[in-house]
This record gives structure tokens, C-alpha cells and sequence, in this order.
């Protein structure tokens, strides 16, 4: 539902001239496909991390995936990295560390999961600045081949059906209320205006502002 509820929005505001959105040859739209199964291993390993954790652990291992980016960025393609930026990033890394350390319900398939839900957000990004010659790699436009052209439904229910995840999703007592749909749809519309809120944030302000902003948010 929130990748839905996002796609079609992100897809109705480029329509209307909202957001820009500059689309490749097929070619390099092709290229971007192991992307797209990176975004579907965020889901799946996010979703049955989330089942054993707490949504405060889950969060805190989710923001160490900033370390990933900002050593791919500092050793691969030796940009200029804020001393702001580094500060959080370690921040995050103390935190991601010690959080297994001082867990009394300790789980450790909830933190395996996590762990590939983090790998899964790093590897997708460190990919997207691999093909960064690509002007649809990139804020709007890499959510817009994520959500919209490489619709993970499809992708998802191929990977649920061994593990029998699929048919488990059937016996979910909220499944047939409304007020839990509307819960998800609601939810992918505040992802949509949070996402487009930091596009232009970024295309708007300096990147140590950025990191800085990034930073709070965190």
C-alpha cells in the first residue's frame, strides 16, 4: 500500500509539473533493475526485521546505513565529507553497536534481518552512484524507477511465496479493516511529502545545511 499509495502520487506530480523527473533510454532504465531487487530486499528484510523488533531498534540499526553512504562516498569516490557529517555518521555507528550489546530481549533473526535490511540500503546506494552518469539516478527519479516502473509487487510475491510468508499474510487480524488500510495509505502519503520535502530541501541548500538538517532529523 505505501509503495502504491507513493508511485501513484509521484507519478500524478510529475504530470502536473511538481516534480521533475527526466526519463532514460531503456538501456539505462534496464541498468537500474538490480536496484530495483535491492529496494525489494529492503522491504522484505525490513518487514520481518520489524516483526522481531522494536520500531526505536529497528530505526536505530535503519539510520546506520548513513555509514555505508558516507564511507562510499569518502573512500570510493574521495569526496569532501563535512566534519558535521562525520560526527553523526559516527553517532549512528556507536549507537547501531552498542544497541545488541545493552538489549535484555535480545533476538538475534531480528538483528540478522535488520543487518540485511541495512546492507540492502547501502548496497542500493552505493549502485546508484556507480551509474551516477545516468540523469534518472537520483532523488525523484530513482524513487520514480523504484516505485513506478519496477513496481516491487511482483518481485515481493515471488520471493514470499517459498518462504510461505505469502499465504501467513492472510491470517493477519487486521487485514480485512479498513481503519488498517487507511493506516498504510496514509502512511505512503506522509513518505511521499517527507521525500518530496528533502528533494528540494537538497537542491535548496548547501551540503553541509544539508548534512546539518539531516543530522536533527536523525
Amino acid at each position: 500500500w505505501q509503495t502504491l499509495v507513493g508511485g501513484l502520487l509521484l507519478h500524478v506530480s510529475w504530470k502536473l509539473g511538481w516534480v521533475e523527473i527526466n526519463l532514460c533510454s531503456r538501456s539505462e532504465i534496464l541498468s537500474w533493475l538490480p536496484a530495483s531487487v535491492l529496494f525489494v530486499g529492503i522491504i522484505y528484510a525490513g518487514s520481518r526485521a520489524l516483526s522481531r523488533l522494536p520500531i526505536p531498534v529497528f530505526l536505530t540499526v535503519h539510520n546506520a546505513a548513513e555509514v555505508i553512504t558516507c564511507g562510499f562516498q569518502k573512500f570510493v569516490q574521495k569526496e569532501q565529507t563535512s566534519h558535521l557529517k562525520v560526527c553523526s555518521v559516527l553517532f549512528l555507528l556507536v549507537a547501531a553497536v552498542c544497541l545488541p550489546l545493552c538489549d535484555t530481549q535480545f533476538d538475534p533473526n531480528g538483528y540478522l534481518w535488520a543487518l540485511i535490511h541495512l546492507i540492502c540500503v547501502g548496497k542500493s546506494f552505493s549502485f546508484g552512484k556507480r551509474i551516477w552518469k545516468c540523469k534518472c539516478v537520483g532523488g525523484a527519479n530513482q524513487l520514480y524507477y523504484e516505485w513506478v516502473i519496477f513496481f516491487p509487487c511482483v518481485p515481493l510475491s515471488i520471493l514470499l511465496c517459498p518462504s510461505g510468508d505469502l499465504f501467513s499474510a492472510l491470517d493477519f487480524p487486521f487485514l480485512y479493516f479498513y481503519r488498517f488500510h487507511s493506516s498504510c495509505c496514509a502512511s505512503g502519503l506522509l513518505g511521499f511529502f517527507l521525500m518530496l520535502h528533502t528533494v528540494k530541501l537538497k537542491s535548496s541548500t548547501t551540503s553541509g545545511q544539508y548534512a546539518a538538517w539531516s543530522f536533527l532529523a536523525k
